[in-house]
């Protein structure tokens, strides 16, 4: 089970996880955009050789996006270890995955490389230590795109400089049920942060999960944009815990029915589809975090938001599925991860 998934970390019952990405390229190679399935796998074998295999990759599993099936990578994707567009675009790509599955690589994707560490709750400082001593290790084997004046040289104009993407995923459903997220996600941005969906960028906003994360890549160090990034996240807590308190405090009642009505339905549903399932959901994790809800384990919650996905489902039976009978089939997972508490 992925690292993050398991829970801990300060301010879980908030920071679901915390990311860091560095996009990196090799010199004097083209950008994956311009690579064939030849040049392509020239570029893999220069990073993943078997020096590589040996030592720094000796306890991470290699996959091949073209030898990897569509369920497979779905599950990849909702384990947020690799992106949608490896996974749906992965003709010349392949993903490097760490036992614990706290660290991936992913290859070819938008760039040769990209460095992601995972971790629960609240640890961008930790993330990044993390994924620094990777990128100095991969560093030290092949010759980075770099230039003295820009920095890492990306294929997007937005990655160049530090080449650094940190995010936050985050649950607010404080804010949103007093009216106040619109606002919170408004100023975030006059930031320099930007908000996506649960899967990252072009993804919908769903359950009251948000991914946050900076935009300026160039003229900032990364020690700045993790300084910033962590400030921006407490201040977030904060106001989500007030607003948290005065629901409470205003309509204890009206906020236990919804809780207990979305435990009712999850606990009792034959048939419940991936959109619904998620936003019960976050009514059940704000009962736990709230006291409302006793003897969950944020585990279980993170579990069944990553398990019963489309993809995780038909893995775990062993069969491609339909619509109506994946709805079926998660509404059964949920009641058995739930119930056997």
């Amino acid at each position: 089970m992925s690292n993050w998934i398991m829970g801990g970390g300060p301010s879980n019952h908030i920071i679901l996880s915390s990311r860091v990405r560095l996009a990196r390229n090799l010199a004097n190679t083209p950008f994956p955009l311009m690579l064939n399935k030849t040049s392509g796998a020239d570029v893999i074998e220069k990073i993943y050789d078997e020096d590589t295999k040996n030592n720094i990759f000796k306890d991470y599993k290699f996959y091949d996006m073209q030898d990897t099936g569509f369920v497979d990578r779905y599950v990849l994707v909702e384990r947020h270890l690799i992106s949608p567009n490896l996974a749906n675009h992965g003709s010349i790509g392949a993903a490097l995955i760490s036992q614990d599955e706290k660290v991936s690589i992913m290859l070819n994707e938008e760039d040769h490389i990209r460095i992601q560490t995972v971790l629960p709750g609240l640890q961008l400082k930790e993330a990044w230590t993390e994924a620094s001593a990777i990128d100095d290790k991969i560093e030290s084997k092949v010759d980075y795109a770099f230039d003295e004046r820009l920095g890492y040289l990306t294929s997007c104009p937005t990655n160049v400089g530090t080449g650094l993407r940190a995010s936050i995923m985050v649950h607010l459903p404080g804010l949103n049920i007093s009216s106040n997220i619109n606002k919170i996600l408004n100023a975030v941005t006059q930031v320099g942060l930007t908000i996506r969906g649960i899967y990252g960028e072009g993804t919908e906003f769903i359950g009251n999960i948000f991914q946050i994360s900076n935009q300026i890549t160039l003229g900032r160090s990364e020690e700045e944009t993790i300084d910033n990034l962590t400030g921006i996240t407490e201040q977030i807590i904060d106001k989500e815990k007030e607003a948290r308190s005065i629901l409470l405090k205003s309509n204890k009642m009206l906020l236990e029915d919804r809780v207990w009505r979305a435990w009712g339905i999850m606990t009792n549903a034959r048939s419940i589809s991936g959109q619904e399932s998620m936003k019960l959901l976050s009514e059940i994790r704000l009962g736990v975090d709230l006291g409302v809800l006793e003897n969950i384990p944020i585990s279980i919650l993170n579990e069944i938001m990553v398990d019963t996905n489309n993809a995780s489902l038909q893995k775990r039976i062993g069969t491609e599925l339909n619509t109506p009978d994946r709805d079926i089939i998660r509404a059964e997972e949920i009641r058995k991860l739930l119930l056997q508490q």
